[in-house]
């Protein structure tokens, strides 16, 4: 039997989902923190340069944080496609724009050679990079989610969440080995070579996915004709409540990632003066011990139940937001690697490895892969993107205090929490609402 020919629960089959899944979710993050790290180290003085430092940084993470903004938009894109016509076709369409994109930021002149016309062409490759990840996500999960049996739910849904933490990994490794160059030779030309070298990796994943098969949901949504016509007017109209409840419980994900992993790499080694090797090397560190943690937490949350697991996660990164600070304050190399690591590494896998699973649960498969992307991408938009920019902000306002960033940390993980507790109740709601609303149109039809 040809692995097309597979059905769920199959080892092979299994294999090949869960390696499919990981590998596009992979190479598509390390075309994303490519570059949220080089916005971190070198765009401002590549395109965004500007007497006042802070301004400098300030306007790239702009860039970064506007493409949070275009992510809905290609959610809403990706994920018609995906609920009409196909999980696997969507994921082929959005990882070739994200390697197309990311090859071309490798190759751009900067604000020295062309002027303002270096940012513009910067803006336009990371508005392409922010379609594309906006219905990547969505695709990965439900391949892996959508395949997997019934009681292994969380680790499959956990899987392609690690490909965050490594693509993260292995955006900041390429960094840190760039980084290595003469500080010349890394800002006329070193910082280029990771995003050009990414094209490889793009041909594997696009290798890997071509052997895939549509997941047995949608086989079967296909076959017996339940499939939406236009997918985000049944979302909105029958889901509303769970795609609330879905954007509520990305905010806790999303910011303190940033905060984690991003902001942490300018905070250090501009206001604290740390070595940006070290910085970097405690963010790898946290990243791999994060991918491990991922998998324990979507195994551990077979067992236990996603909301609770996601619960604990809310109430862990609102405890560690001050040690967090606090540890980096000590400007000690060891102790910024227990930062990054106890926030990244061990805080904050409970909450991304059970996040995906829990909200693909709140909606049903005709509308599943717009549900699950327009809360996630929403969220993203709101609290993703805005972390470091607002996290810059606020330690300009405050004259250095890193205090009002940990109360915005604590603030969210009650958000999050609220949105996932309620969660339960708001599913019961929409499913009695739809159910009699199809038995009313039934009695339409039979009159």
């Amino acid at each position: 039997m040809s692995p097309q020919q597979s059905t769920v629960g199959q080892p092979v089959t299994n294999r090949r989902v869960l390696i499919g899944s990981l590998s596009g979710s992979a190479i598509e993050w390390f075309d994303f923190f490519l570059y949220a790290t080089a916005a971190a180290l070198i765009f401002d003085k590549q395109f965004f340069p500007n007497d006042d430092p802070v301004i400098s940084l300030m306007l790239s993470y702009l860039t970064l944080s506007l493409t949070f903004f275009i992510r809905p938009f290609g959610g809403i894109v990706f994920s018609h496609i995906g609920d009409r016509i196909g999980r696997k076709k969507t994921l082929v369409i959005t990882l070739s724009l994200m390697g197309g994109a990311t090859v071309a930021i490798g190759l751009l002149p900067n604000y020295e050679q062309v002027g303002l016309l270096a940012p513009i062409l910067l803006i336009l490759c990371r508005v392409i990079q922010g379609l594309a990840i906006g219905g990547e996500w969505g695709g990965a999960l439900l391949l892996a989610y959508e395949y997997a049996p019934e009681n292994r739910r969380g680790f499959f849904g956990s899987v392609p969440q690690t490909g965050i933490t490594i693509g993260m990994l292995l955006s900041t490794i390429a960094f840190g080995l760039v980084s290595m160059l003469p500080n010349d030779a890394f800002e006329s030309w070193g910082w280029r070579i990771p995003f050009i070298a990414s094209l490889a990796l793009v041909f594997v994943g696009l290798w890997i996915r071509k052997g895939l098969d549509e997941t047995p949901a949608f086989r079967e949504a296909k076959k017996t004709g339940d499939v939406a016509k236009l997918p985000i007017k049944d979302t909105l109209r029958d889901h509303w409540r769970s795609v609330l409840v879905a954007i509520g419980a990305k905010v806790v994900e999303t910011a303190p990632f940033y905060i984690f992993a991003t902001f942490v790499v300018s905070y250090a080694t501009g206001t604290l003066d740390i070595e940006r090797s070290v910085v970097l090397n405690a963010v790898s560190a946290g990243a791999f011990v994060s991918t491990l943690v991922i998998l324990l937490m979507g195994r551990l949350s077979d067992t236990l139940g996603r909301p609770k697991v996601f619960l604990s996660g809310t109430l862990i990164i609102a405890v560690v937001s001050v040690p967090f600070f606090m540890l980096l304050d000590l400007q000690m190399n060891w102790a910024v690697y227990a930062a990054v690591v106890l926030a990244l590494g061990l805080a904050w896998p409970p909450v991304t490895a059970t996040l995906g699973t829990l909200t693909s649960e709140i909606f049903t498969t005709r509308v599943r892969y717009t549900g699950v992307t327009l809360g996630y991408q929403v969220g993203a938009a709101l609290a993703g993107g805005t972390a470091p920019l607002l996290a810059t902000w606020l330690l300009a306002r405050f004259d250095g205090a890193w205090w009002p960033i940990a109360a915005y940390l604590v603030v969210l993980a009650v958000i999050s929490f609220t949105a996932v507790a309620l969660s339960g109740s708001v599913v019961r709601k929409e499913t009695a609402l739809i159910a009699a609303r199809e038995g009313t149109d039934e009695t339409k039809a039979s009159a």
